[in-house]
């Protein structure tokens, strides 16, 4: 029977990865996965004498780097639990989530650490830096934290006499039902919660990726990290999964431009590219749409000789774009505008869209992109039960269910919202509504925090209104929102797009007001908008793209 452990899957890999390149800071230093392993070592000094016990928890804050990267591994390999924590949080945010979960150190970015105030997390018995210059001590409660660290170099060699080797690797035996990560939800629809993901629900997800990926991605490809870290979805899939396999990342850090981001794909060549829809849409909106829309271009499209030959010259282009070395691209987090899919889709790009949630570290749904079915975002992932709450599950949208390895334990001192979420039956409740078709491929359909109620009582999701608003002339991002009985789009314009179509304010109005008539032609009647208002600032997102909707339920949409 196959061991369940994450631990012996990393511990095994860097083992037989030994000299191979494993995390890089994009255009600086790289680390070998030797290099990795002696570094754990020495965190794990620290971690011992700070008093850190199997269990407890160590919070990492920083930009995506390779020593953020390292300080998770030691963490997880030591038996604490890893608290990875988004530098984007406000600085209150980020003293409530160190000490709602009770964390005894905290490693930190140079770019966070000024911002925080160490009188605001008394429980912290050591803090460390997350940059080049080895975890060098911001603050120690004890002079036995600050003595390992200022003696580390000798300790470690008191413990390795002999030199340090592969064989030398001891991780700490994990068992299934333990707490790995204590991920703080980002959320779109309220605020965070720490979610207490299992050692098996990580071996799970890595086993998942190892199914899908290790035909294409042997030791030593490459993998470009774009995501955060810090959230489910960069961090198993740009990260963990690459750990065991014996693959070098290379993080981008800060979040990266669309321009720095094609250079990395360009050079590095990575063999999977993991995105969120954000990306892809802005690449296809900016690069592509603009060439295709050229009157010659369009013509050449409606001649079937030349139709297949054009598609294969754009696929071609879109392939380069990624570095022209991958085999699939897998987006996630948030939903694909319809346009851009059955764009892709008509050019055989190879992508699909998963479905996944941070309770489930993260992935619940997918399908290969030569199994793809448009719109939906796949079947059950190995290892998971995914079941619609509805009567009528083929045509009559129900919450979406998800049970089996990947699901959380519950969240982090909150036994009523554990309740809310997980059943007696053990059927996680995601809060999305979708459909289920005779072969089991999913459909979302929208959150159901999200649906609103129509004046008559039919059901509006927003997000539906949404993709076809955001196909419309200059609407760079948008949301729907009710106000009584009326809707009104909300909408934020990307200022590029503005110059580029040398239009004015009033104009700009004018054009909403066109583009609100065109969109109410093909809505249901309960769908349509009464107005369209403009919004100057783009819409505050979570780490994984999705706008915070809630928090423009009450803008102001009089005047």
């Amino acid at each position: 029977m196959e061991s369940i452990s994450f631990n012996a899957c990393l511990q095994e890999s860097i083992q037989n990865n030994w000299d191979l390149d494993a995390l890089s800071d994009y255009g600086a230093q790289t680390f070998r996965y030797k290099d990795v392993a002696r570094i754990i070592e020495k965190l794990h000094i620290i971690l011992e004498a700070s008093g850190v016990r199997q269990g407890d928890k160590v919070a990492i804050c920083g930009r995506n780097t390779a020593r953020w990267g390292i300080a998770f591994l030691a963490t997880i390999t030591y038996g604490a639990v890893a608290v990875p924590i988004l530098h984007e949080f406000h600085p209150e945010q980020i003293h409530d989530i160190v000490n709602h979960s009770d964390s005894k150190l905290l490693f930190v970015g140079d770019q966070v650490w000024p911002q925080l105030d160490i009188e605001k997390m008394p429980g912290l018995e050591g803090v460390f830096a997350n940059s080049s210059d080895e975890y060098r001590i911001l603050h120690g409660r004890t002079e036995k934290v600050t003595y390992a660290r200022e003696n580390l170099n000798r300790l470690f060699g008191e413990r390795f006499p002999m030199n340090f080797r592969a064989r030398d690797i001891q991780y700490y035996k994990d068992s299934p039902e333990e707490m790995a990560v204590l991920n703080y939800t980002s959320g779109t629809t309220s605020n965070s919660k720490g979610v207490m993901i299992p050692f098996r629900a990580l071996w799970s997800n890595v086993k998942f990726a190892a199914e899908v990926y290790d035909d294409h991605v042997k030791p030593g490809e490459n993998v470009v990290s774009i995501l955060p870290t810090a959230h489910m979805y960069g961090m198993a899939f740009e990260f963990l999964y690459e750990m065991t396999r014996g693959a070098h990342v290379t993080f981008l850090g800060k979040t990266p431009s669309p321009t720095v981001m094609l250079r990395a794909f360009e050079e590095l060549k990575p063999k999977v590219v993991i995105a969120v829809p954000l990306l892809i849409e802005k690449i296809v909106r900016k690069a592509i749409f603009p060439k295709i829309n050229a009157p010659a271009i369009r013509l050449a499209l409606m001649t079937p000789l030349l139709r297949d030959r054009i598609k294969l010259n754009i696929r071609r282009k879109m392939q380069k774009a990624f570095g022209d070395n991958f085999f699939e691209i897998i987006v996630g987090g948030a939903a694909m505008n319809q346009d851009i899919e059955i764009f892709l889709k008509g050019i055989g790009f190879n992508y699909t869209i998963g479905y996944g949630a941070t309770e489930c570290a993260p992935i619940i749904c997918y399908a290969p992109w030569n199994k793809f079915v448009q719109g939906s975002c796949g079947k059950a992932a190995p290892r998971m039960e995914v079941r619609i709450d509805s009567a009528d599950p083929q045509h009559v949208p129900g919450e979406i269910l998800a049970r089996g390895m990947n699901v959380m334990l519950g969240y982090y001192k909150n036994e009523e919202a554990t309740a809310a979420t997980l059943d007696k039956e053990g059927w996680y409740h995601t809060g999305d509504l979708g459909i289920m078709d005779a072969e089991g491929n999913v459909f979302i359909k929208g959150r159901s925090k999200n649906m609103l109620l129509g004046a008559n009582g039919q059901n509006i999701y927003p997000e539906e209104i949404e993709d076809k608003l955001s196909s419309l002339p200059y609407v760079t991002e948008c949301v729907v929102i009710q106000k009584g009985e009326q809707l009104y789009g909300l909408v934020y314009t990307d200022p590029d797009e503005l110059r580029k179509g040398a239009i004015s304010r009033n104009g700009l109005e004018a054009q909403m007001e066109v583009n609100r008539t065109e969109l109410n032609k093909i809505v249901p009647a309960y769908a349509r908008l009464h107005a369209i208002k403009l919004v100057d600032e783009e819409f505050e997102k979570t780490p994984k793209k999705s706008i915070k909707r809630y928090k423009y339920m009450d803008y102001p949409v009089e005047g």
